[in-house]
């Protein structure tokens, strides 16, 4: 049992991009990395085997609030864990709950103890603390765990951004002594990741950035980006948290985002991605591929016998066509949404392992300046 480790293995001259390995005890990590959202130990549409196999997964997703309502932290600690109990055996991060205080704003109460939720599978009240919160994630066996937060909505002001970020503070001290007062779970180590929070506000980030990494974690996240706020202050509030954030430790960024933002956040310095992005989206018949992007619903393709995407190596997306695949979502056939999510997950496992390979070859600048303009292309 050891705790996380980062090693920097290169990073690009002419920006902030870098190319690292993170170790765990379930395995190793290429950073930069995009983490499949398995929200309720799943990932949508797509087996383990398949994300495995086709999509080369390197860890995924699960969502405590979701596991902890079911099915439950009983059936989770009698199986051994979300690893156990899911097949999967490489690197699990398990998130806090804290989006959940943003996105079910309506199902809420937030106050310094912590935020009465309502379940919305029955109505059930439940209290989450920064303590009860790190014990769940405990018992779900995340290997990465995420400090509770409180995330605020893009517009907020000033002063609701200052108080949200300094009560997030606070959770994190709780999170950070109770973390560290309980053991690990499952014989392996569990590693927590502090959240940078202050809305689209540079000096509340800035302090923030400084909170976080007075902790000396293993790792650090930046969180409420991509909830609502323009694009231009994402990107601004992103490349402050890198500045700012120690470079010697991972840096997640929490939900985000596009193939074009991924790439555009990792030119800043960002090395690891979620997003729920391309399987939803995959499921709503929009495809993610290295030549732009293809709503295989359209007409266009009803006789277009090509691959979805020749240039992303073999499986699905070399396997099957776009008319063929038109033809599924036409049909309401399963199998459409299947290899529309398999396809759009290798697509994104594909273009950060091209970001690292650019990286590690100096390449990286001019390859992300014409990579960004093709993948923004309606086809």
């Amino acid at each position: 049992m050891a705790a996380l480790t980062f090693t920097l293995n290169g990073q690009d001259k002419q920006s902030k991009a870098r190319a690292g390995t993170i170790v765990t005890d379930h395995g190793e990590i290429s950073t930069p990395i995009f983490m499949p959202v398995g929200t309720v130990g799943s990932v949508k549409a797509v087996t383990q085997q398949q994300l495995k196999d086709e999509v080369q997964a390197q860890i995924i997703l699960g969502n405590t609030y979701h596991l902890y309502l079911r099915p439950g932290t009983d059936v989770l600690e009698k199986a051994g864990g979300l690893h156990r109990f899911n097949g999967w055996d490489k690197p699990i991060l398990t998130d806090s709950g804290g989006f959940q205080v943003f996105s079910l704003s309506a199902q809420r109460k937030i106050n310094e103890e912590g935020v009465v939720f309502r379940s919305h599978i029955d109505g059930s009240k439940h209290l989450f603390t920064p303590e009860k919160v790190m014990d769940i994630q405990r018992l779900i066996g995340g290997d990465i765990v995420m400090a509770f937060d409180e995330c605020p909505p893009g517009g907020s002001d000033y002063a609701y951004a200052k108080n949200s970020m300094e009560l997030t503070h606070r959770w994190l001290n709780r999170c950070w002594d109770h973390f560290h007062q309980t053991p690990d779970r499952y014989g392996y180590t569990q590693n927590l990741f502090p959240i940078v929070q202050g809305g689209v506000h540079p000096d509340l980030r800035k302090a923030s950035c400084d909170f976080v990494s007075s902790k000396d974690a293993v790792g650090n996240a930046i969180g409420g980006l991509s909830v609502g706020e323009p694009l231009d202050k994402m990107y601004e509030i992103c490349a402050l948290c890198c500045e700012h954030l120690p470079e010697s430790k991972p840096r997640y960024l929490m939900g985000v985002g596009t193939p074009w933002n991924i790439l555009q956040c990792i030119g800043m310095g960002v090395d690891m991605f979620d997003c729920v992005m391309p399987t939803r989206n995959g499921r709503n018949a929009m495809l993610f591929t290295s030549e732009g992007v293809v709503n295989i619903d359209n007409k266009k393709w009803e006789y277009d016998f090509s691959p979805l995407d020749e240039g992303i190596g073999e499986g699905v997306s070399t396997y099957y066509s776009k008319a063929y695949v038109r033809h599924l979502f036409k049909s309401g056939e399963y199998l459409g949404l299947i290899i529309a999510s398999i396809h759009n997950l290798a697509f994104y496992l594909w273009l950060v392992g091209e970001a690292r390979r650019h990286i590690l070859a100096g390449t990286f600048a001019s390859w992300q300046v014409t990579m960004i303009e093709k993948l923004q292309r309606r086809l």
